[in-house]
């Protein structure tokens, strides 16, 4: 409780001074989260909070997925450590999204190109006549990748000889060869999800011709027709039938081969299919640790969820750079406080949440400071019944705290 209300003082008093929140991160994590058995991945993800005004800095229009729409507000890319044992997720660095004139002017010249594309007639299949084959050549990375490899190289400094990390697992959005090299060139493992459809082939097996280069590509990938030598498992729920396949597949953008999981679900009522295609570039990771890696991605969600609800993400009212910084950082930093402190009460206390945590830290809080009018300190046992007491009142469980952190 003490650490609490500390951090939120030094905060008031600090709000427009450069703090280092990337060391505070680490140094908290190192000291009170981590373990050295548990298995650690990297993630990835972008939090947009709405705002109005026109003064605040970094305020733009950004997509969220919550409205389906850009909308008026603020952007934060977070990475953050996922336990695999402990099943959560502790954010490690975040980093405010401010796009430069040119990047819009970018993202600008994309949107009218597809819609002059998108316009046109579909041409006819086949390579055009004369054209000529080009080798795959050096990814340029978007002002978007070079700002996440930043961010993930810094991080990568600070655990380096602590904490070994050897995947990064990002959503949809970056299920693309550029995002892939980006991770590459911090030697990590990139686990993401491809587009549904996206083209993939099976390696070519056939004899060679005799002349010419050796063929690359073989079958394309029907998804509703996967070999049944490719199958890893089936499971049926109620009416919903899932089936894991797992198979190397290449695809003509990425210039290595591609550990594939696809997940194909099956209505065994109306039969209608509906499939996943989950990757990485680790050709020897298990289909089922695939997968529970990137399930565990969505970890990262209730940290968002926690720091706009409890944590003042989507209300503070700062407008200056540095305001902004460590608002958004102060946010997502007592997420990870408050997780330990959840952690220290839930084994007597499985239902504690943290509306009873931000009770209890305002109820001794109350009391400290009445406390110090009184002219006699109480007797220690009188004082603890007093702050358990004081502390209960504004749970949302009934439970009474059976410990005292004076």
């Amino acid at each position: 409780m003490r650490l609490a209300n500390a951090v939120n003082q030094s905060f008031t008093r600090y709000r427009d001074t450069t703090i280092p929140w990337a060391m505070l991160f680490w140094v908290f994590f190192r000291q009170y989260v981590y373990c050295p058995d548990d298995v650690s991945l990297a993630a990835g993800d972008e939090v947009v909070v709405t705002k109005a005004g026109k003064s605040t800095y970094g305020l733009d229009r950004f997509f969220a997925s919550l409205y389906g729409k850009p909308v008026p507000g603020l952007a934060f890319f977070t990475v953050p450590l996922v336990s695999v044992q402990q099943r959560r997720s502790f954010p490690m660095r975040v980093e405010q999204v401010v796009r430069s004139d040119a990047e819009k002017a970018v993202s600008k010249a994309k949107a009218a190109a597809k819609k002059r594309t998108g316009s046109h007639a579909k041409r006819r299949p086949g390579r055009p006549k004369g054209s000529t084959h080009t080798t795959k050549v050096t990814p340029t990375l978007t002002p978007e990748l070079s700002r996440i490899q930043a961010m993930l190289e810094a991080m990568l400094h600070l655990l380096a000889k602590v904490l070994p990390v050897t995947s990064l697992v990002l959503d949809g959005h970056f299920g693309n060869h550029n995002a892939l090299y980006m991770a590459r060139q911090c030697h990590l493992h990139l686990i993401a999800k491809l587009r549904c459809d996206a083209a993939l082939y099976f390696p070519s097996t056939g004899p060679y011709a005799g002349r010419g280069p050796h063929r690359t590509y073989g079958r394309k990938v029907d998804d509703d027709n996967i070999p049944v030598q490719y199958l890893k498992e089936t499971t049926v729920e109620g009416h919903i039938q899932t089936r894991l396949y797992q198979a190397h597949l290449l695809h003509k953008e990425f210039a290595q081969p591609l550990h594939v999981v696809v997940i194909a679900k099956t209505n065994l009522h109306t039969q209608a299919r509906a499939h996943v295609l989950l990757f990485s570039s680790d050709l020897e990771l298990a289909y089922a640790q695939l997968v529970d890696d990137y399930r565990l991605r969505f970890q990262i969600e209730f940290n968002f969820r926690d720091a706009k609800q409890y944590w003042g993400l989507e209300d503070f009212m700062n407008v200056t750079p540095t305001g902004v910084t460590n608002a958004a950082n102060l946010a997502l930093f007592m997420v990870n406080v408050s997780y330990r402190l959840q952690a220290h009460v839930r084994p007597r206390d499985p239902d504690y949440s943290v509306l009873d945590l931000k009770a209890d830290c305002r109820g001794y809080k109350y009391v400290e400071e009445t406390i110090k009018m009184l002219p006699e300190k109480p007797e220690p046992v009188l004082l603890r019944q007093i702050l358990n007491k004081v502390a209960g009142l504004g749970r949302i469980h009934a439970s009474q705290p059976s410990f005292s952190f004076s």
